[in-house]
């Protein structure tokens, strides 16, 4: 049958963390690799009592198909909240998607033709890497620098290519932790204002600041920009409920996409997640979350600094779930794994996350799903590994 698949299957390949998972399915391994939320975040009892009190209620309604943009109530709670954080947008200028990985695949499917140009952070997301590839881009990737993109390279790159889509994680970026500075913000803002390019701005894990500021959007200085929210992070990744925030002209070919894919979100889930919502205080939820966060970073950073050798380099994340780890030039994070998973430790070695090949020597870690007790010996373990390695 290989002769029957189409062309785009040939560029698309399975998912690197997908597959390190299965490797990580024994329970004696300490995993570092997925990019999971802390199950002890989960609100189950109170998600327990909204599907209840929606089922009781208004169970017809709530089994029956609905809109293609989303249940209006929910949408206009985002908007509300997005407005107390200094960002106005109205409830027509948001469509309620399954996770905000969807996102992706319809802004692709609005915008992209194949052949186009995407420029990607370097690194970036690694399933956005898969998701743009099913629509045959060519990958035009620009370094990140400790507060965002480079902004020199990134000039550069305007200048000598027609780029159709930008693609950024501003926020605790996945894979690094990485956040853009305001100021890197509106100078990225100031930029793309005279190009004629759209801004995908991906921002699953900015309610999980736990050090510093919070700071706006990208969205916040470039009206047109596309922006991607989601409730996987603080409430639950198993619901897949996720949203686009997008201006008139863009939204109505959104939504089009949306129809041509599956009409609507699961609309049983928004109804429970909003009725989750009026009857509780996120916010005090994400306080937690945030507490239980900062705790996991804190030991992880120290655990490194103790049994780490001094000449590895890594980030320190202000919020999210990753931090990112560059070892000595000449050393690969694909042997490290290999001798790490010998010792019950597993990480996502980082080249999955580069379309340059390059990132050989660079690793991401997750905090956010393992205690301080597998988090010390976790790294203990890594950090014997890595001296090993390195002799």
């Amino acid at each position: 049958m290989g002769n029957l698949f189409a062309e785009r299957m040939k560029s698309v390949h399975k998912s690197f963390i997908r597959e390190i998972l299965k490797v990580t399915e024994d329970k004696n391994i300490i995993s570092f690799a997925g990019g999971l939320p802390n199950p002890k975040s989960f609100p189950v009892n109170e998600i327990t009592d909204a599907v209840s009190k929606i089922l009781s209620q208004n169970g017809d309604e709530i089994l029956q198909y609905s809109t293609t943009e989303g249940y209006l109530p929910l949408r206009e709670y985002i908007a509300e909240r997005y407005s107390k954080k200094g960002l106005k947008v109205s409830a027509d200028e948001i469509l309620i998607t399954n996770g905000s990985q969807q996102g992706i695949d319809l802004v692709s499917k609005v915008f992209l033709n194949k052949g186009d140009k995407v420029l990607l952070e370097n690194p970036t997301y690694l399933a956005a890497i898969q998701s743009f590839g099913l629509f045959e881009p060519q990958f035009i990737s620009v370094p990140l620098l400790e507060d965002g993109v480079d902004i020199d390279s990134l000039q550069r790159i305007l200048d000598e290519n027609k780029i159709k889509m930008f693609y950024s994680v501003t926020n605790f970026q996945n894979p690094t932790g990485i956040t853009y500075s305001k100021e890197k913000r509106q100078k990225l803002a100031e930029i793309l204002k005279n190009e004629d390019i759209v801004f995908v701005e991906d921002n699953p894990y900015g309610e999980i600041r736990f050090l510093g500021d919070d700071i706006p959007p990208v969205k916040a200085y470039l009206e047109d920009s596309v922006l991607f929210g989601s409730f996987s992070k603080i409430v639950s990744p198993g619901m897949r409920l996720g949203w686009i925030v997008a201006n008139e002209e863009i939204m109505e070919k959104i939504i089009i996409a949306k129809q041509a894919l599956d009409l609507h979100s699961n609309y049983f889930t928004q109804r429970a997640v909003y009725q989750y919502l009026i009857d509780n205080n996120i916010d005090e939820h994400i306080e937690k979350i945030k507490d239980m966060y900062r705790n996991q970073r804190n030991t992880m950073v120290s655990m490194i600094e103790k049994y780490f050798p001094e000449n590895v380099e890594y980030t320190k994340p202000e919020g999210g779930m990753f931090l990112w780890v560059t070892l000595p030039e000449g050393l690969s994070s694909m042997d490290l794994f290999e001798l790490a998973i010998k010792e019950n430790v597993a990480f996502v070695p980082g080249q999955a996350f580069y379309v340059d090949g390059s990132g050989i020597n660079s690793l991401r870690l997750n905090f956010s799903n393992s205690n301080n007790e597998q988090i010390e010996e976790g790294i203990k373990r890594l950090g014997n590994v890595i001296h090993e390695l390195m002799n």
